[in-house]
């Protein structure tokens, strides 16, 4: 049995063992493998997100957290190749990297028949995907806009003046091929819109947002929406 297979059926043997877990021992037995490499796979399950717990001495083992009661991943090769596809055209979009991370997450949890056939699919979908902003600077918009605190900007205007500005993010927004971070200007005292590509550099403050909302962004791109993915 390959790892992938293996790490695939041992997170479903901890769901089915329900609160009173399984042993490394047995789990060994089951699997044909040393109780070293069952602790090692435990290791990279939980280090994916899977949330496992354990229990040390007789009678101890591991077993899932009653919040992992919920049925496995389960995706068409589609489904799988679409969400693959989305964030490849997107790479230049913010929290890309940690979509990409999570794509991964899910392919590693999927049959492995299924995850064969998304990978075949794949490879007849390309993308022409833009060019990496700076890593730095998308790590400090991204981080500003999580918790909500000031970002201090070098920002290079589109006549080619360049500012220092502290601005309080409320929300990313995508419209003509650009992202953009729109945000409340301190040096402006007002709302405004900052295209990413112009930000030279950008560092995050210790200091809380004020409490600008969504709406005094002003209107939004025409067919604007959030990417929660549920309907309006």
């Amino acid at each position: 049995m390959k790892r992938a297979e293996r790490l695939h059926a041992l997170s479903e043997t901890l769901r089915r063992s329900g609160a009173r877990g399984v042993s490394a021992e047995r789990l060994a037995r089951d699997f044909e493998v040393s109780v070293r490499t069952v602790k090692r796979d435990l290791d990279a399950l939980e280090a994916s997100g899977l949330p496992i717990w354990s229990r040390p001495g007789p009678g101890g083992g591991y077993g899932l957290a009653t919040s992992a009661s919920l049925p496995p991943v389960s995706l068409s090769p589609g489904q799988a190749v679409a969400l693959m596809a989305a964030v490849s055209a997107a790479s230049d979009a913010p929290f890309a990297d940690l979509a990409t991370a999570g794509i991964r997450k899910i392919m590693d949890v999927l049959d492995p028949r299924t995850r064969a056939r998304a990978d075949e699919l794949a490879h007849r979908v390309w993308v022409d995907a833009p060019p990496f902003s700076s890593r730095v600077i998308r790590s400090a918009l991204e981080e500003a806009m999580a918790e909500q605190r000031v970002i201090r900007l070098r920002y290079i205007s589109r006549g080619g003046i360049t500012t220092t500005r502290e601005v309080e993010p409320v929300l990313f927004a995508s419209t003509s091929d650009q992202w953009y971070l729109v945000g409340w200007c301190r040096l402006r005292d007002a709302m405004r819109w900052f295209t990413v590509s112009r930000i030279e550099r950008a560092s995050v403050t210790k200091t809380a947002c004020s409490g600008h909302t969504v709406d005094e962004a002003g209107t939004p791109p025409e067919n604007a929406r959030p990417v929660h993915g549920r309907e309006a």
